[in-house]
């Protein structure tokens, strides 16, 4: 049954608008990759939820020139956050993101 005119946000209904829509889109893109999959798994099951590149292709068998860019495309739609701690830059889940990440890997 298709939704009537009346339904939506602010009436009752429940289907995303259009910004919320592109938000999901842009999330469920930058997940739809095993690998991508694979790093979430490994960065939140890491020691203090949080882990450098040389940690995940040490992990995964990956490079490090594919881990970075899989880990690039989760920074930008705002997944991960980089934090520099001395020589290292630890990657972590946002804290903003984190139930979506969990709810998406169970």
């Amino acid at each position: 049954m298709l939704p009537s005119p009346t339904d939506g946000p602010g009436a009752g209904g429940s289907w995303l608008d259009r910004g919320s829509a592109e938000d999901l889109a842009r999330t469920l893109r930058a997940v739809a990759d095993p690998t991508r999959l694979q790093l979430l798994s490994v960065i939140l099951s890491s020691a203090g939820e949080r882990a450098t590149v040389s940690h995940l292709t040490e992990v995964l068998h990956l490079t490090q020139p594919t881990v970075t860019h899989h880990v690039r495309i989760l920074v930008e739609d705002g997944l991960l956050r980089r934090e520099r701690e001395g020589k290292f830059i630890w990657l972590s889940i946002d804290p903003a993101r984190r139930a979506a990440v969990e709810d998406v890997l169970r």
